[in-house]
């Protein structure tokens, strides 16, 4: 049965007196829920899975998965890997190369006491579960990368664990075969009723694989939410810029009201945007803007719409990106469509809504 996943606190350092790798981190896999950790390289998201999968000892914080504490350094509690009862995916395969697709996927349930009524059926659920039935009795060496990856996954479900944790499955997969299995891992481990920690730090697998999603810095947990409320209510401005948001623009808090503030920009220009945290008039403030919530041809009489200059353009087929001059600075949108419709050297009038403008503190990075 899939159990829940509570982290209180987690702390690790690798040496005593420098920055820790993760530094207080809490949050809760409810069970049956997929949880993606998204950030940078060395941000501390495969770090905290290594400590929930007691790869790593962590210097402080507890753990619990159901209603075992796994981990709890600073109480001597520290349950070994194997008495976990999780199962693990990894970047690199690691299937056995001189056994079958089902010996593979069987290999784990050796050593559980069951009958081989018990073990065959577990393990035809398994490859049906992945798509590979067809296959059970083929040499692994045989098998695509991406078919190899679902032998993995097969075997890390097959004994039903509490807990299923996956450190970018699909990194060392081409572009095609990533595609295809990313779209079919949220169906797997949803039918497999499976609690799951994901680590990746692609942005698109994180959306589509995710229940919700932590984004990470530096060993900090910055926010947890839904993937809308991730790109669409970003609490930070690292976080708005890692999903997506490259325009970024300084200027002043002129007012404020609820949720919502006026800012004044370098050329003057006020814009209504949404700010996460109440800051004091004058305030100093970034805007982020994503380059394809900035809307074209804006008629007259829409909020916070102005008229920009196209300075360049890119056509990429699908849809054409356009850099803009205007509030004494250059941003960049995206039209989707075959046809650029903005010629270089034009005037746009475009509009920006105040929910996706979003506002921070000038000290944040």
């Amino acid at each position: 049965m899939s159990a829940e996943l509570r982290i209180e606190h987690l702390t690790k350092a690798f040496t005593p007196g420098t920055s820790p790798a993760v530094n207080d981190v809490s949050f809760t896999v409810a069970a049956g829920e997929i949880v993606v950790l998204l950030g940078p390289s060395g941000c501390g998201k495969t770090t905290t899975l290594r400590c929930v999968a007691g790869l790593e000892h962590p210097t402080a914080g507890v753990i619990r998965i159901g209603d075992a504490v796994v981990s709890a350094p600073e109480q001597g509690i520290l349950l070994a890997p194997r008495s976990r009862n999780i199962g693990m995916v990894f970047q690199s395969y690691a299937v056995w190369p001189h056994m079958t697709v089902r010996q593979n996927v069987n290999y784990p349930l050796r050593t559980r006491g069951l009958s081989r009524a018990e073990m065959a059926g577990k393990v035809a659920f398994a490859l049906d579960l992945v798509g590979l039935s067809e296959y059970a009795d083929r040499s692994v060496t045989t098998l695509s990368g991406g078919q190899m990856q679902r032998v993995a996954l097969a075997r890390a479900v097959v004994y039903e664990p509490q807990l299923l944790l996956l450190d970018e499955p699909l990194s060392n997969l081409d572009a095609l075969l990533r595609l295809r299995l990313r779209d079919d891992l949220r169906r797997i481990v949803k039918k497999a009723g499976l609690t799951a920690l994901y680590v990746t730090h692609d942005q698109a697998e994180a959306v589509v694989l995710g229940d919700r999603i932590g984004v990470m810095r530096d060993g900090r947990l910055l926010q947890m939410a839904t993937p809308s409320e991730i790109y669409n209510r970003p609490t930070d401005l690292f976080v708005a810029g890692f999903t997506g948001a490259s325009n970024v623009l300084t200027g002043t808090l002129i007012e404020q009201a609820e949720i919502f503030g006026v800012v004044q920009t370098a050329s003057g220009q006020r814009l209504r945007a949404w700010m996460p945290t109440p800051l004091p008039t004058g305030a100093a403030v970034k805007l982020a803007l994503r380059p394809e919530n900035i809307q074209l041809d804006a008629p007259e009489g829409a909020e916070n719409r102005f008229v920009a200059h196209v300075s360049a353009m890119r056509y990429l087929g699908t849809e054409t990106v356009y850099d803009l001059a205007v509030f004494g600075a250059e941003i960049e949108t995206r039209e989707f469509g075959t046809a650029a419709r903005h010629p270089v050297g034009s005037d746009v009038a475009i509009a920006i809504p105040p929910k996706l403008c979003w506002a921070y503190a000038a000290t944040e990075t």
